[in-house]
């Protein structure tokens, strides 16, 4: 399933999985829970152009929708509505379907469509529901197809060629824990809660990334229903494919403005025989920031370089005070290869890397435990940076750069926060380039929100001059639409645009998440 999502997710939207086993709605319910909350919100966020679907049209896409599904997997309840399209992890506003339903399989997903694509409502894939940039938003109401209950099953796993089939609705970490006893692992990590779906919906990555890549690297195919209610496979199982069209990796980012995925194909990786972790701090970010340049042409298989700044640290020594973490910009590292001896010798080699550019103690893990709790302080860094500023949203940056621009970038984005009066913590993947800082801002506070809105900008801005990306695993969502022009071009818009028409020329699929 394509979710409109986050790449990199934080959090688990569980809240909708109590509420589950509802009553049949009554029809007359409706118009006072499903279009009520639907018209508030196309009011409060959407041009006055578009045209809102009627009462009449939602009750009988509800009625339709009943003799597809069972009952109670078709609902208006407003609680359920609520979980499907708002998130404490993301500033913008919530945009609510009028209806989610709850499929079993790709069959009824193909019945769902075909209903929306009568009554012309729009289609919302939903997952995991862990988004940081408010892609699962119902910015048109329509109908959320939720695959979190009936569609989290893992349906086929080919140990002897390494790679799995899974339903959309499931979680990274359950499908580790799964094949983990067979040595084998799926490398994105883009956060607790994040599901499968989600995760192709915006090509997600995580802390891994710099040695495994992104999740383009690791989807073989995909089975996706089209906007028209068709099912279409993107290719076979093998590794290798020369077969015309790379449909597999079209779809991956499309964050469901092409199809539905409902199925998706995995490869698989060797859990490494030895592992372990370091961190090093710095006197300033910009020191920290230039050893990844020189750490990549050191031809060093490092798992993972992470960067967090001073402000950052301090906010992790207030989440827990036990870590007792230096409060200065600080690189956490994660090593992992066939035997102690060639990890043993990686460490080397970064330490005299980290020397060279005023490093401080180079702390490396040297059992199970003092491992968990030196990586500890990344672990909660996003849930850390809201202690820094109380009931503040936070508007997660994800700008990425080539890594030699890496240090100019971090340093002038640094000497713009410090001229900020908000807190802006910086977390960066900055091996591959990529880094998140947080701003944190009362959005009821116009003050604030324009600052917040300045410092992205900057941000952004110098992101692209840099030839870099305003986003690198987060996905686009709703606050990065208006910078794709920037970054692509007016061909490449245009080009995309006719793709979108050709594909989904009735929008079916929430179109304004990623095309201008």
């Amino acid at each position: 399933m394509i979710r409109p999502l986050l790449t990199r997710a934080y959090q688990t939207s569980s809240s909708s999985r109590s509420r589950l086993s509802l009553p049949a709605i009554t029809l007359s319910s409706i118009a006072a829970a499903s279009a009520g909350y639907w018209l508030a919100s196309m009011q409060q966020h959407q041009p006055q152009k578009i045209k809102t679907a009627t009462h009449t049209t939602l009750k009988n896409a509800f009625q339709e929708l009943q003799t597809v599904l069972s009952a109670e997997h078709v609902t208006v309840d407003q609680a359920v509505l609520h979980d499907h399209g708002y998130s404490n992890n993301s500033y913008h506003e919530a945009g609510l379907p009028n209806i989610v339903v709850f499929p079993s399989n790709t069959s009824q997903v193909v019945e769902i469509v075909k209903i929306a694509d009568k009554y012309d409502l729009p289609i919302i894939p939903f997952s995991g529901g862990t988004s940081l940039e408010g892609h699962f938003a119902a910015s048109r109401g329509g109908i959320c197809i939720s695959f979190t209950e009936h569609m989290n099953e893992i349906i086929a796993f080919h140990q002897e060629d390494m790679d799995i089939v899974v339903q959309p609705g499931v979680q990274w970490e359950d499908l580790n824990g799964f094949i983990k006893e067979h040595g084998l692992f799926f490398p994105m990590d883009p956060g607790p809660g994040a599901c499968i779906g989600g995760m192709v919906g915006t090509s997600c990555s995580g802390t891994n990334a710099v040695r495994y890549g992104t999740m383009k690297e690791w989807v073989i195919n995909l089975t996706v229903v089209t906007p028209e209610g068709k099912v279409i496979k993107t290719r076979q199982r093998p590794r290798k494919s020369s077969a015309g069209y790379d449909l597999t990796r079209l779809f991956i980012g499309s964050e469901g403005t092409l199809g539905i995925v409902t199925e998706i194909t995995l490869k698989l990786a060797v859990i490494p025989k030895a592992q372990t972790v370091a961190v090093c701090d710095f006197p300033t970010i910009e020191d920290a920031a230039k050893v990844v340049p020189e750490l990549m042409q050191a031809g060093v298989q490092i798992g993972a370089v992470e960067l967090l700044d001073g402000l950052m640290m301090k906010a992790i020594n207030l989440s827990n005070p036990e870590l007792g973490y230096v409060e200065k910009p600080t690189l956490f590292f994660k090593f992992s290869g066939g035997s102690q001896a060639v990890i043993d010798h990686e460490i080397q080699v970064v330490s005299g890397i980290v020397k060279r550019h005023q490093g401080g103690e180079f702390k490396y893990a040297k059992s199970e435990k003092e491992k968990e709790s030196l990586w500890e302080g990344r672990k909660i860094a996003l849930w850390s940076s809201t202690l820094l500023k109380p009931n503040a949203s936070v508007w997660t940056t994800d700008v990425v750069v080539p890594v030699s621009e890496l240090p100019r970038l971090i340093r002038q984005t640094q000497e713009d926060i410090e001229t900020s009066s908000l807190p802006c913590p910086l977390v960066g993947h900055v091996g591959d380039g990529n880094f998140h800082v947080f701003i944190l801002f009362d959005k009821n506070n116009p003050e604030e929100y324009k600052e917040a809105v300045r410092l992205n900008q900057n941000l952004v801005q110098r992101a692209i001059q840099m030839d870099g990306s305003v986003t690198g695993e987060h996905g686009v969502g709703i606050g990065k639409k208006k910078y794709l022009k920037q970054e692509l071009g007016e061909n490449t818009i245009e080009f995309m645009k006719k793709i979108k028409t050709a594909v989904d020329p009735k929008g079916l699929m929430n179109p304004d998440k990623v095309l201008p």
